[in-house]
């Protein structure tokens, strides 16, 4: 399927803002991985599936690729998670889920699947705002773990 410039541009532009928009919730709450992570990570993920789908691949070539993104990224988060043994907490769990997210949106705007990526990507949002807000309000109450984000 050939795709006009127009359209390359859109879905790149769809990657970047997604991956932007969980990238500024990172940079807000002072995490490892910020805007330049996510909206990096969810264009690349983009231009990979790009990629596949303007040479008019087979359905198995796409699965093939979407497989080695979501492979690959997982290393990338797996270098934002810290464990420290000592005192038996983990950090960075929240930041490498929302890498992984990130690449998830990025698959999606690539393949041309704005809607799914604009349902996706509000339902990250509200997982990292409301999902935070409701973490510390069991914190408060004793009720929460020692996870860090």
């Amino acid at each position: 399927m050939a795709l006009d410039l127009t359209e390359i541009a859109l879905r790149l532009a769809v990657a970047l803002a997604a991956g932007a928009a969980i990238g500024i919730d990172r940079e807000i709450k002072k995490r490892p991985a910020g805007l330049q992570t996510h909206a990096l990570v969810s264009i690349g993920a983009a231009l990979a599936v790009l990629a596949v789908v303007a040479s008019s691949p087979s359905a198995d070539a796409f699965s093939r690729a979407v497989q080695g993104i979501v492979t690959g990224i997982g290393f990338v988060g797996a270098g934002v998670i810290m464990q420290y043994e000592r005192e038996r907490r983990v950090e960075g769990l929240t930041t490498a889920a929302s890498i992984w997210t990130a690449a998830a949106l990025g698959m999606a705007a690539g393949a041309g699947q704005i809607l799914l990526v604009a349902a996706g990507l509000a339902a990250i949002i509200l997982v990292l705002v409301a999902g935070g807000w409701i973490e510390a309000w069991m914190e408060r109450r004793g009720l929460g773990n020692d996870e860090k984000h």
